[in-house]
């Protein structure tokens, strides 16, 4: 399963984009913004292709999608969240999007989770566009 994330709408407080399952489109994402220096919670992740795997979040107390590998970075997953401040340098995933807000989050991550699990191997490809 091959997931490509296209950075292309910034604003204010995050940086919004879109969401691709093997070239279709999947749903609207939700990220930090960029900085020159890494500040932890607050920065987006670089753009690169990273390998996903399905792992146990203490944080969430369930299975969820992890980058591996990302350079400075540790713990970054997928997952659902509405605004900047959810996110802690991860991917917010939703059905809907105004400037810097997803809706439907919870929906949109569980159909996106329930594909990601029947996958043997997944990678996402994030883009900037910006």
């Amino acid at each position: 399963m091959k997931l490509t994330l296209e950075r292309d709408r910034p604003s204010l407080t995050c940086t919004m984009g879109t969401l691709l399952v093997d070239g279709a489109f999947e749903c609207f994402t939700l990220e930090d913004l960029p900085q020159e220096i890494k500040v932890p919670g607050e920065t987006r992740i670089p753009a690169g292709t990273y390998q996903v795997k399905i792992t146990w979040s203490p944080r969430f107390k369930c299975l969820m999608p992890l980058l591996i590998d990302v350079p400075g970075f540790d713990g970054i997953r997928i997952h659902p969240g509405n605004s900047a401040e959810d996110t802690h340098g991860c991917i917010l995933v939703g059905e809907t999007e105004s400037a810097e807000w997803l809706g439907q989050s919870r929906k949109a991550y569980d159909h996106l989770f329930s594909k990601m699990q029947d996958a043997q191997f997944i990678t996402i490809e994030i883009k900037d566009a910006l």
